[in-house]
């Protein structure tokens, strides 16, 4: 297999998060071949340096589209570039997908130029409730996406396991500074989560040893994977 090129780093601007899955489905759905979108993009968008190999490497998801990338791929696809396009997961993505500057989020959040872009390198947030409001608004982010890209996910979901093992009602005001709603309302859904979570271990208990013991203990294990979207998905039911 050739190796897959690209075009000189200095020329490359990046692109919005790519749905990778999307653009395979589609070019299937079209009868194409990787080789048949490469040629597209050739013959139609001035892309020569796209091969077969590198739109191999888009759908694999080992490489992102810059954005002329993207909109040509678009256009071979019959598609918008709206639905190659992912769910940003980083303040950065975010950013882009916007298509907005550094400077022009760091200016409207009331951060230094280069606070901002550490904060977007390292992918840790630092700002008060009013910046948090400001980014949220600007970047047009829902309440689970601003813990996304603020990099606060990672820490929500350790609080949520263990207030699913333990005593929920020790972990309402440390969820509460990452989530800031209604008391009543978290104190309801970490509630939830320890009566489902526990509801599984009374289970695996009761079955004894076995193979219903493992599945109930592997049940378990996934909703802790799984807990930070069921989190949302009761605070959501709450809300509604």
């Amino acid at each position: 297999m050739s190796p897959v090129s690209r075009p000189a780093a200095h020329t490359r601007q990046p692109g919005p998060p790519f749905n990778a899955p999307a653009a395979r489905r589609l070019r299937v759905a079209l009868g194409m071949t990787p080789g048949h979108v490469a040629q597209g993009l050739r013959a139609s968008y001035a892309l020569a340096h796209v091969t077969p190999d590198l739109v191999n490497a888009w759908e694999r998801g080992a490489l992102t589209p810059a954005h002329a990338e993207l909109t040509a791929l678009a256009g071979v696809l019959w598609c918008s570039p709206a639905e190659l396009i992912g769910r940003p997961r980083t303040l950065r993505e975010c950013r882009i997908a916007r298509g907005l500057a550094p400077e022009d989020v760091a200016r409207a959040v009331g951060h230094e130029f280069t606070a901002y872009t550490r904060m977007e390198q390292s992918g840790q947030w630092r700002g008060t409730d009013r910046q948090c409001a400001a980014l949220a608004e600007l970047l047009g982010l829902s309440l689970p996406d601003l813990v996304t890209v603020t990099g606060r996910e990672a820490e929500l979901a350790d609080l949520l396991r263990a207030a699913a093992r333990t005593r929920w009602q020790a972990y309402v005001k440390p969820v509460g500074r990452i989530v800031p709603l209604d008391r009543r309302l978290l104190e309801d859904a970490l509630q939830e989560l320890h009566r489902d979570y526990q509801g599984r271990m009374v289970a695996t208990l009761s079955w004894g040893g076995g193979s219903a013991a493992g599945e109930a203990s592997d049940a378990g294990d996934d909703f802790l994977d799984r807990i930070v979207d069921a989190f949302w998905t009761s605070l959501r039911e709450r809300t509604v």
